[in-house]
């Protein structure tokens, strides 16, 4: 048992050093993707909901 887990350990950090990590500058674009990204979808979901409001109390 113990050295499933020592080697699992030694697994991990061989997989961890073939990760490319972003630089910054990648990191603070996606970054800025997602929340222009985020902003849109909630602005979108508002107009949506206030339609649909609209409707609904056009109905009933």
């Amino acid at each position: 048992m113990k050295e499933k887990i020592i080697t699992f350990f030694q697994d991990v950090v061989k997989e961890m050093k073939k990760v490319t990590w972003p630089t910054k500058d990648e990191l603070f674009e996606s970054t800025k993707i997602v929340i222009v990204a985020c902003l849109i979808l909630s602005a979108f979901t508002y107009i949506v909901d206030m339609l649909i409001n609209q409707v609904l109390k056009g109905i009933f």
